[in-house]
């Protein structure tokens, strides 16, 4: 009888100690959640309160100072270029219809002296042509076309000048972002075999900084991309005047001939 006794004390105090460990280890996960929770909370508020341009430098750092420097150095020489060429551009357009109006008349009015006159006054890849055009006339009208078909293809190349470097700039940008991504993966899984465990934290920082090296160099190239098309386009405007304009200005040397 004792020995029951004994035995039903034991499961009561089991009992009880059960039920009084059940709310501690639920205020402990409970106390862990809140943890974790809080430190997101505080991470998301100091992401919100970063700027565009230090959310920019801090994943630059991240990223790693070594190829998204070099990535930098394309955009940099990039639009360095870009800008250069833009400039130039903008300065080489003219008004072809009033240029091709001003030599027809000085044409009728003063000959072909009067017209280069014109033409050394305007600035543009236009008057150039129509220059060296006007200058070979007491040559006949083949010495003139051809001086100017060939004046042609040299302002062509001045137009197209250091244009393929942009070019360059826009494949290699993306290809040293890949690198660098295969660079840091590699380095990632050499942690992980360093540390001898798969630890999501090893994992998950390689691949983020290897990621932001692609991130970066596909900005890059869009960016430079966009001031390409803009600049071929702009040369093909050009080119398609300067072709109107030879054309038109073979026109005015026959009828003056004439």
């Amino acid at each position: 009888m004792k020995r029951l006794f004994s035995i039903l004390a034991i499961m009561c105090f089991m009992a009880i100690g059960t039920v009084n460990a059940t709310p501690i280890a639920t205020t402990s996960a409970t106390t862990v959640v809140n943890t974790i929770q809080e430190e997101a909370a505080d991470d998301a508020a100091e992401e919100e309160t970063l700027g565009f341009h230090q959310q920019l430098k801090k994943r630059f750092i991240e990223g790693g100072p070594g190829f998204m420097g070099i990535v930098l150095l394309c955009l940099i020489l990039g639009l360095a270029i870009a800008i250069e060429r833009i400039i130039f551009l903008n300065l080489s357009t003219t008004n072809t219809k009033k240029l091709t109006q001003d030599v027809e008349d000085a044409l009728q009015s003063g000959g072909v002296e009067a017209a280069k006159e014109v033409c050394r006054n305007t600035k543009g890849p236009v008057a150039s042509i129509f220059y060296q055009g006007l200058d070979r006339t007491d040559e006949g009208i083949e010495a003139a076309e051809k001086a100017v078909i060939a004046y042609g293809g040299v302002q062509m190349g001045q137009l197209e000048k250091n244009v393929s470097w942009i070019s360059l700039f826009i494949a290699l940008a993306p290809m040293l972002g890949f690198m660098g991504t295969v660079i840091g993966m590699i380095q990632a899984f050499d942690k992980i075999e360093a540390a001898g465990d798969m630890q999501p934290s090893l994992v998950a920082g390689g691949i983020k900084v290897a990621l932001l090296t692609t991130v970066f160099g596909l900005i890059v190239a869009i960016i430079l991309q966009i001031f390409y098309n803009y600049i071929i386009a702009k040369i093909d405007s050009i080119v398609n005047d300067m072709e109107d304009a030879s054309i038109t200005l073979m026109d005015l040397l026959i009828r003056n001939k004439k």
